[in-house]
């Protein structure tokens, strides 16, 4: 089951506003430079996101299986845009299942539950296909039933792995879609690996910088609150967008 941290302590912070701040200022700059199309070497990639890369000191001993969630104060995923955010839902139809497509779809329908799309696990290569190649939609998050968790990788293949979009895991057992799907879209998403550094998605491009910097602090005191040793564990953070350097807001002294 996914989880969510506690809201970060208000005490003891070693962050430096002005080295977000800093970090923040030259990474737009450099943003705005590459999104000029006469600039002589534009972005060929982006995805319009902010990350931040955790080092640490000891890989934390914590449930590698989901992801922990940060609450941020500015949503990385705006559930009341128009049109609506593409949200897929992937069902097990492969083993007795009480919850079938149709049922799940009139559900989503009566809770008002922010998927658009729900997909079963036996059709999954061919439906993204699809979606994504013939009606060019790309989905924003992929939730799945938690017991096929499993065999997703397999399935999506290394793709899904290198743009981040490895499914969440949801609980359909229990009656609070809505407020499962809700949880992750206000959230940053801590995947952690087996070796010390991470990469959490924690900002859009199209947010000002003031709403960008509060949403890193809160990632970065999340981060830290959840893991074992606190601060005595990070060794390093720093701020990236997906094509350019590597800047640092906060190193162990």
């Amino acid at each position: 089951m996914t989880t969510t941290a506690a809201p970060p302590p208000l005490h003891h912070s070693k962050i430096d506003a002005k080295n977000v701040n800093r970090a923040l200022k030259s990474l737009l700059k450099w943003w705005d430079s590459k999104s000029n199309p006469q600039t002589p070497e534009p972005l060929e990639i982006s995805d319009g996101f902010v990350y931040l890369v955790v080092t640490l000191k000891k890989p934390p001993q914590i449930d590698r299986t989901n992801p922990v969630m940060i609450p941020l104060p500015h949503p990385l995923i705006d559930l009341i845009e128009d049109p609506p955010p593409e949200l897929c839902l992937i069902i097990d139809d492969k083993h007795k299942n009480k919850i079938t497509k149709e049922i799940a779809l009139k559900k989503i329908e009566a809770e008002k539950v922010p998927i658009t799309t729900v997909i079963k696990v036996s059709k999954l290569k061919s439906e993204l296909r699809k979606l994504e190649v013939e009606e060019g939609k790309r989905h924003e998050v992929y939730f799945a039933e938690r017991r096929l968790m499993p065999m997703l990788p397999k399935l999506l293949g290394k793709e899904f792995v290198k743009k981040k979009k490895s499914p969440i895991a949801i609980n359909l057992r229990h009656g609070n879609w809505k407020e499962q799907v809700e949880r992750v879209c206000e959230s940053a998403l801590f995947f952690v690996g087996t070796g010390t550094c991470s990469v959490v998605k924690v900002a859009k491009l199209s947010m000002g910088r003031k709403e960008i910097a509060e949403n890193v602090v809160a990632a970065m005191e999340g981060i830290v609150d959840l893991i074992p040793g606190k601060w005595k564990n990070v060794k390093l953070f720093h701020l990236k967008l997906l094509e350019s350097l590597a800047l640092p807001v906060y190193e162990s002294v």
